[in-house]
């Protein structure tokens, strides 16, 4: 099950993925089905499969990952009541900072993708506000629920949390930031997520000197 859940937070990787601006209409669940949709065609493409290719695959996925996802409010939930307490260029680089790590971290897995169908159970709207319901349904049975929360701005429906089998990517995040700037400083927060993204950096650089050999 714990494969299940993992390949859950994979599957909403998609949500920083694909969807062209142009489509962005209806209700919050076309606009999400939408996305996940497109994203399998990606996976499925025979001409962006082999390993030579990962890097434009993954490239392609970055470049529309923001139409998808509210960042801004991803990371202030994030940071959550230590929001308030930084400046509008250090929320502006923190936002910057979670963007990417968020992004890397995911596509990165994305090739773990097996398959797996997803069901569309209801969706829960209020206001500017949204919840749809979702199941990932593995190959041998399993049923791993994920709900895609959706905030709306103008016209257009951006995910800005995902719970798998009740655990929440923002409260995930908000308990490992509190606990570091608990214990530490809101500047060893950020230096520990420059690291991060520094070790990220050099393993797409290793992978490409490994790709032209």
């Amino acid at each position: 099950m714990i494969r299940y859940r993992q390949m859950g937070f994979v599957l909403a990787a998609f949500l920083l993925l694909v969807v062209a601006r142009d489509a962005w209409a209806g209700p919050p669940t076309e606009q999400l089905k939408g996305s996940i949709d497109r994203v399998i065609q990606i996976l499925d493409d025979p001409a962006l499969k082999s390993d030579g290719r990962v890097r434009e695959r993954r490239a392609a996925v970055r470049k529309v990952a923001n139409d998808i996802f509210d960042f801004g409010e991803t990371g202030r939930r994030s940071l959550a009541r230590h929001w308030a307490a930084r400046t509008p260029q250090e929320q502006e680089e923190f936002v910057e900072l979670f963007a990417d790590l968020l992004e890397r971290s995911y596509i990165s897995k994305i090739e773990l993708y097996g398959g797996e169908k997803i069901q569309y159970a209801r969706e829960q709207t209020d206001g500017d506000f949204a919840i749809v319901y979702t199941k990932i349904m593995a190959k041998q049975g399993q049923e791993v629920p994920a709900d895609y929360r959706m905030l709306r701005r103008g016209d257009r429906w951006l995910v800005y949390d995902i719970v798998i089998e009740g655990v929440s990517l923002i409260s995930n995040y908000r308990t490992q930031f509190n606990k570091i700037i608990q214990t530490s400083s809101y500047g060893e927060l950020v230096k520990k997520m420059k690291t991060k993204q520094e070790e990220f950096l050099e393993e797409e650089a290793k992978g490409r000197g490994s790709a032209k050999n």
